[in-house]
């Protein structure tokens, strides 16, 4: 299995409003008028920070954020924070059209979009990782777009339907046609309409061929020339395992795969089937986060991800991605238990977690805010973000710089790697719990504030709780919570909050 090493920080169309729906059949709505072309010239400055480490360590999701955008919050939060990596958007040329799945329909291999263009893209991943930060693009290989008429994509390049000039062509056969009455999927259940059918109108590379396997090998390549640390394989379950390995055979030993295959019930093709090639998002730890905070044993948090997911070493976890958030099936930033979510996720023990932050929308095809021309606005982030931030539709969401997920980055860099010990859940609604002796945590998923004496690992002193923000000995932005002569700390867990301490914030 690839992992990282010793990198460096460094269809109609419409229907993939969401691609987790396309692979349970949903019906699509019809697209809106596409939208001009653009471009921008802008670069951001690099900046030289401390190197936080080799990858993956925690890494964040920016969807649909700019070039310039991710390149300054890499040098201004990302790297200060700890965030070890960046998982972008799509970078290949696309189609036009203000919707997020825009992104998703490819029509070429030219690192051009309306995010930014090739030179801003490498200036990106130059500036994150003198900030201590990995790059990993989202790739797009199983498909190109799914429009029936002809047009030009967002780098001006012409296309057809199933003819990419210079790239790919029906008549030599690069692409895929099945017998379901529309050549879409029709039945999950079976393997070879998963792999062999297209996705809701998408035309669906035939991945097994020696030529189409070149020209992907050769985009891959490509972005790993710019400087990326590795690649995010869309819709893999669309394609058999081997050839997604062939196509990512020629990436250096040290690049990072990750696969997207959304695991289903009494489905034939599996995650685990696609380990061999590098790390699989592991949707069901999302789905059963979902209820673990609304009324499930809270116990269970501690051992999430040892029922009938991945094994650890394999799973990159998160709690929403851009899919997930339009289809209600995970939490959101709109939920009350959304910032618990993700501090569960952080202070476990399971996976390869990703944090996720986008922008608010009411229409779940909404694209983020745009220029006239098409082209993406740089992502600003609100003066006091926070979960109980009131944001206008439109506005980026900026999780990364709530307070309580920037204290949790820094426990959980402090504790990573240490077993998890002296559990308490005598409460139903409270967990509380250690890693090893470097820090101590209490949530509380109740809709009351609790007052209570919970045991820790710590030695007796004054320690910060993370919850309010990053701490240490030169200061704390959050409250200073007492560790007594017994090892336990005495403290008011607030509704839907939690405290969490740790042995490098102890303030005296």
């Amino acid at each position: 299995m690839r992992t990282a090493r010793t990198i460096r920080h460094a269809a109609t169309a419409a229907a993939l409003t969401l691609l987790f729906a396309a692979c349970s059949g949903s019906d699509a709505p019809d697209p809106a008028p596409p939208a001009t072309s653009g471009s921008s010239s802008s670069t951001a400055t690099p900046q030289a920070l401390p190197d936080a480490g080799p990858l993956p360590g925690v890494g964040i999701q920016l969807f649909q954020w700019t070039w310039d955008s991710i390149a300054r919050e890499c040098t201004d939060t990302l790297g200060p924070a700890g965030v070890s990596w960046v998982l972008t958007s799509p970078p290949q040329e696309h189609i036009l059209g203000a919707q997020w799945w825009t992104a998703y329909q490819p029509v070429s291999h030219k690192v051009e979009s309306r995010l930014g263009t090739r030179e801003q893209f490498a200036a990106m991943v130059s500036t994150c990782d003198a900030a201590g930060v990995g790059i990993v693009a989202d790739a797009v290989v199983n498909h190109m777009a799914g429009q029936e008429d002809p047009g030009t994509g967002w780098a001006g390049s012409s296309y057809e339907h199933y003819e990419y000039p210079g790239l790919f062509s029906d008549a030599d056969g690069d692409f895929h046609h099945c017998d379901t009455p529309d050549g879409d999927i029709q039945d999950y259940k079976d393997q070879a309409q998963v792999q062999g059918c297209e996705l809701v109108n998408l035309a669906d590379l035939a991945t097994g061929t020696e030529h189409v396997r070149s020209a992907l090998t050769a985009y891959l390549a490509d972005l790993t020339s710019l400087g990326v640390a590795g690649v995010r394989i869309d819709a893999a379950k669309h394609m058999p395992p081997e050839d997604v390995a062939a196509i990512v055979a020629d990436l250096p030993d040290d690049a990072l795969v990750w696969q997207e295959v959304i695991r289903g019930g009494g489905e034939p093709v599996t995650p685990e089937q696609y380990v061999g090639n590098g790390q699989v998002f592991e949707f069901g730890y999302g789905r059963e986060l979902v209820g673990l905070l609304g009324g499930s044993t809270f116990r269970q948090a501690l051992t999430l991800g040892e029922r009938g997911m991945l094994p650890t070493d394999d799973a990159v976890v998160f709690v929403v991605n851009h899919d997930t958030e339009r289809n209600g099936e995970m939490l959101t930033s709109r939920d009350d238990e959304y910032l618990l979510a993700n501090v569960l996720m952080l202070a476990g023990a399971y996976g390869t977690p990703v944090l996720y932050s986008g922008y608010v929308f009411n229409d779940r095809d909404a694209g983020p805010v745009q220029d006239g021309a098409g082209k993406v606005l740089d992502a600003s982030c609100p003066d006091a973000p926070g979960p109980a931030t009131s944001l206008e539709n439109g506005a980026w969401t900026c999780e990364q710089r709530w307070p309580a997920i920037q204290g949790m980055l820094e426990w959980r860099r402090v504790t990573d790697g240490a077993g998890l010990v002296a559990v308490d859940d005598s409460a139903d609604d409270v967990l509380a719990f250690s890693r090893g002796e470097l820090g101590t945590i209490v949530v509380n998923r109740g809709g009351e504030d609790v007052a209570g004496s919970w045991p820790t690992t710590l030695p007796p002193g004054e320690y910060c709780d993370v919850a309010g923000g990053p701490g240490s000995p030169r200061g704390c932005a959050g409250a200073t919570i007492e560790v007594a002569a017994d090892g336990t700390l005495s403290t008011t867990v607030p509704a839907d909050g939690f405290v969490a301490v740790h042995a490098e914030g102890r303030t005296s």
